[in-house]
């Protein structure tokens, strides 16, 4: 047997070379180095995790493409507000359901698409180039839209479905690419919605008014298509596909785990208030404090400012303390920022307060999952249910917080459906017809937390 076919060999083996484990190259060499010829040991060694030239042009690549393919839908407030003041689209009912869509299916597809990447795993890194692709071609296909049954199809099902393809490498490699600084990783990764929610809407905003719709779309689909294209060489993965090709991505062992399903149900219920005030910001400084149009869009701009902050603290944070300390500290933040600041707001700045922090602590909720699937793979293999796929774990809390989107839109409309409670108190959140969709952010931000209560109760 040569030199090469011992290293690949124990590169197979190696208990240790599994996804996410805390590997480096020169770990990887010393663990043969009496056995093995320099020469072999250099030509197979394995990049080094949580640094080095390839983790961090890799993470450079998902922030980006993390930005472009969720900073678009969560950009969609723009598409919405001209299409309903615009032709052929004005006046149509279900605008809203393209922005749904668009977000929704991006979550709720990704433990099937998580999942088929991994049984695909030899071309699973190509899958952003198709899911690229696809997006382009789904917003070109959106501009010579004449209906909204149209643009349901197109912008939002399409549209979602590439997306969702595009992005599944970037999670199925980040294990592999970052150990000890995962946390941060994924942080850094998520901030990028955040910044994508600051630029794409003023730029959309401008290219709308400015060409049209039509227009706006077919050149923002030639920009992503030249942004994205060369970034999605870098997305690769960091271990050979055979060293992951164990793993059992649909294996039902992970619904076994209460620990899961505890975090799920928080997870779940957060989602169902999280996205309300990124819808009604707006409309409330317009309505309840008599906003300028653009004093009113900036509140969603601190929001997503104020997020991209949050995200890469927590995910500082997610390395150093339990998941649930790190979670407790997003709900105290969303729940007072809502209940106290929010609810009892009666101007434009102590309105703008609130953005700050709903964006530093609500907008790094999900910048903690690192660490629930740390706790789920690990609690899983403690009771005797084998090796869970984080990814897995990754992908069913997505579609969790997809169901949560869903419900939210309709629900919303019944909170705030004839204006409840407006003029019974004081001049405030609570008394300006919104009031019962800010108590409903607050009590979903509380119970985001209770995986808190959980764990001190001996259930986590």
């Amino acid at each position: 047997m040569t030199s090469r076919d011992i290293e690949l060999e124990g590169v197979l083996t190696h208990p240790t070379l599994r996804a996410g484990a805390p590997t480096t190259s020169a770990e990887d060499s010393n663990q043969y180095g009496n056995t093995l010829p320099e020469e072999g040991r250099q030509e197979f060694s394995l990049p080094p995790v949580d640094g080095g030239k390839d983790a961090w042009l890799f993470l450079a690549a998902c922030f980006a493409i993390e930005a472009l393919v969720w900073g678009f839908p969560f950009a969609f407030g723009v598409f919405q507000d001209y299409y309903s003041t615009h032709e052929p689209f004005a006046g149509s009912p279900n605008i809203a359901v393209i922005g749904t869509c668009a977000m929704g299916i991006m979550y709720l597809t990704a433990p099937l698409l998580m999942g088929l990447c991994r049984i695909f795993g030899r071309w699973a890194r190509w899958t952003s180039i198709v899911g690229l692709f696809i997006m382009c071609i789904s917003l070109a296909m959106s501009s010579f839209s004449s209906t909204i049954s149209h643009l349901i199809a197109t912008q939002g099902i399409l549209y979602a479905l590439g997306g969702g393809i595009a992005y599944c490498p970037c999670i199925l490699y980040m294990d592999e690419w970052f150990v000890q600084r995962k946390g941060l990783a994924y942080g850094i990764m998520w901030s990028g919605t955040g910044l994508a929610g600051v630029v794409l809407p003023l730029l959309l905003e401008w290219l709308l008014h400015s060409f049209g719709f039509r227009t706006t779309l077919r050149l923002w689909s030639c920009l992503l298509f030249v942004l994205t294209l060369p970034l999605a060489f870098f997305i690769k993965p960091r271990l050979p596909h055979s060293a992951t090709s164990h793993v059992k991505p649909f294996d039902p062992s992970m619904f076994k785990v209460t620990t899961f399903w505890l975090y799920q149900f928080a997870n779940v219920v957060e989602a169902t208030g999280f996205f309300l005030p990124g819808i009604y910001l707006p409309t409330y400084a317009r309505s309840a404090l008599g906003a300028a149009s653009y004093s009113s869009v900036t509140t969603v701009l601190l929001v997503n400012v104020a997020s991209v902050f949050g995200c890469v603290l927590m995910g500082w944070f997610i390395d150093r303390f339990h998941v649930t300390t790190c979670i407790l500290f997003s709900t105290i933040g969303a729940t007072v920022g809502a209940l106290v600041i929010w609810g009892l707001s009666s101007s434009l700045g102590l309105l703008y307060f609130f953005c700050i922090v709903y964006g530093l602590f609500a907008g790094s909720y999900t910048s903690a999952w690192p660490g629930i699937m740390t706790d789920v793979v690990r609690k899983g293999e403690a009771a005797g249910r084998g090796y869970i796929d984080p990814s897995m774990v990754f992908g069913w809390l997505a579609a969790g917080r997809g169901i949560g989107n869903v419900v939210s839109g309709p629900l919303s409309e019944s909170l705030i459906q004839g204006l409840p409670w407006k003029g019974d108190t004081s001049a405030s959140g609570y008394g300006s017809g919104y009031g019962s969709l800010i108590v409903f952010t607050g009590v979903t931000a509380l119970l985001g937390g209770t995986s808190f209560v959980w764990r001190r109760l001996g259930m986590l």
